[in-house]
């Protein structure tokens, strides 16, 4: 019971973080921003993306007791 509570959680946060990605991917090809903000984006999809990893390690740490 416990995991699946945990599992919803870890799938809620990843698809708010996939929604945030998306919505920057499409700005990045519309490229109707300078480009400062352009490389402001790229560096938060990377971290962004880089965070989802976590999410999902953490999820496992906590699931298996690693």
């Amino acid at each position: 019971m416990i995991i699946s509570i945990k599992l919803l959680d870890t799938l809620g946060t990843i698809f708010i973080a996939y929604a945030a990605l998306r919505v920057h991917h499409r700005v990045l090809n519309e490229q109707k921003v300078d480009h400062k903000v352009l490389k402001e984006m790229r560096r938060e999809q990377i971290v962004g993306i880089i965070g989802v990893g976590l999410i999902v390690l953490s999820f496992f740490i906590d699931a298996f007791n690693l």
